[in-house]
């Protein structure tokens, strides 16, 4: 047993977590419940800020599990020095798309760049932003070792890719199992060390490469299934079939089957982004992943077919898009958190104020927006009653919050177009 091994499980080791978000926050937390000091790193100024003002900015961490981890010591800084006192050092930045659809590296090399200066030998450096195989070994290695380190004597790096479900109170950090991989026999030792004061279940695995495609695997597996739903159920419309119903039936067999269910189109920061790291990897070697980019093709039309289900609702009384005035109901890409991260709601306001409508938008977790990878609307949430909703033409079902009246919303809209399957087909509710 090496002597970082030995601080990991005396709990003597403190945590540097670089990228304080979605991902971040909630194992910064974890580390803490477990009686370890955390330093968290982030270069936005406010993060950093609300959390030193012990505030939380996401809805579904509260600020009693920020002000305990004070308690442990924490502390949030933008001072990238401070990585020469860490043991143990997590990076957890985003890892978007090119305009391309090709893998974005730039916040993880940006991160290396700020903290090689500071890193020094005994330390462990694990990845846990999700990308295409090879990356832990041809981006993160060398640098490490152009530094002057020996990988897997005096210097440890892994991979561990985050699983993170954002709202999910039946799996939290400590109890969904966490794939953990070396970069060497002796990487893998230190990286499943550090993991197991964590969490319930490591899994190591023989590779970092492996444990990169693991993840990618999970989120095409998702998205795949989803791509199938979603054409399932155009072709369910048109036979005037519920594809919810039928979802619903077959969920019953005990065996052999799992259900996913149609939406608007794929949001979040994973299933959206994620397989295309594997398309772009596969290209490099010569290989056209067909089954998955089809299901991106399918995923991607969604808006725009919910858009068409609009333009049909509005023609049976009489109106067109342009002109109609048409309410979201639901920002973020998933029921009950406040994440708007790829959001197909965003692609729909903007297909709408294109054929130009007058949109506004209605969610209980998302008080305005704010700038995204592709959109910035400058929009603020309003109050659903009686009186807003009569004075739209059409609402759109968008995410199925558990916080909407769904009885007062059926009732007083002029029309629903439902994405999510909450309500009957009536001659005011069609299904998209």
């Amino acid at each position: 047993m090496n002597s970082l091994t030995q601080i990991i499980k005396s709990k003597e080791s403190t945590i540097g977590i670089i990228g304080l978000g979605y991902a971040g926050l909630p194992l910064a937390i974890r580390f803490s419940e477990e009686e370890f000091k955390v330093i968290g790193f982030d270069i936005d100024d406010v993060k950093v800020n609300l959390l030193n003002n012990q505030e939380s900015y996401i809805k579904h961490i509260k600020e009693d599990d920020i002000s305990a981890m004070f308690d442990q010591g924490f502390m949030a800084t933008t001072d990238f020095a401070n990585i020469s006192d860490i043991d143990a050092i997590l990076i957890c930045v985003p890892t978007p798309l090119g305009v391309h659809n090709e893998p974005d590296l730039s916040y993880v090399k940006s991160t290396l760049n700020l903290i090689k200066e500071h890193l020094r030998e005994g330390q462990l450096l694990i990845l846990e932003s999700t990308t295409y195989p090879g990356t832990t070994a041809e981006e993160i290695v060398p640098v490490i070792e152009k530094v002057g380190f020996k990988v897997g004597e005096n210097f440890y790096i892994g991979y561990s890719p985050e699983r993170e479900d954002p709202g999910n109170k039946d799996y939290t950090t400590k109890t969904i199992p966490k794939v953990v991989s070396g970069h060497t026999k002796n990487c893998l030792e230190v990286t499943t060390a550090l993991y197991d004061q964590i969490v319930d279940q490591t899994v190591p695995v023989s590779s970092t490469q492996v444990a990169e495609m693991t993840k990618i695997l999970e989120n095409i597996h998702r998205a795949v299934n989803i791509g199938l739903v979603n054409e399932l159920k155009m072709v369910a419309d048109k036979m005037n079939i519920d594809i919810n119903e039928v979802i619903k039936a077959a969920a019953t067999k005990p065996f052999g089957f799992t259900p996913y269910y149609p939406g608007p189109g794929l949001g979040g920061h994973c299933i959206p982004i994620d397989p295309f790291y594997l398309t772009w990897k596969a290209k490099e070697m010569g290989i056209n992943t067909r089954f998955i980019e089809l299901a991106g093709e399918i995923n991607s039309a969604m808006p725009s077919y919910v858009v068409s289900k609009v333009t049909d609702a509005l023609n049976t009384v009489g109106k067109s898009i342009s002109g109609s005035k048409i309410l979201i109901l639901g920002l973020a890409y998933k029921k009950n958190i406040d994440d708007l991260r790829e959001s197909p709601s965003l692609e729909l306001i903007e297909l709408l104020l294109e054929k130009g409508a007058h949109v506004d938008y209605s969610d209980p977790f998302i008080a305005e927006t704010h700038k995204t990878r592709k959109n910035d609307f400058n929009m603020k949430s309003i109050s659903i009653n009686k009186e807003s909703l009569n004075s739209f033409n059409l609402a759109i079902l968008a995410t199925d919050h558990d916080d909407f009246d769904y009885k007062l919303i059926e009732k007083e809209s002029k029309l629903i177009v439902d994405t999510r399957g909450k309500f009957k087909v009536s001659k005011k509710v069609i299904k998209a």
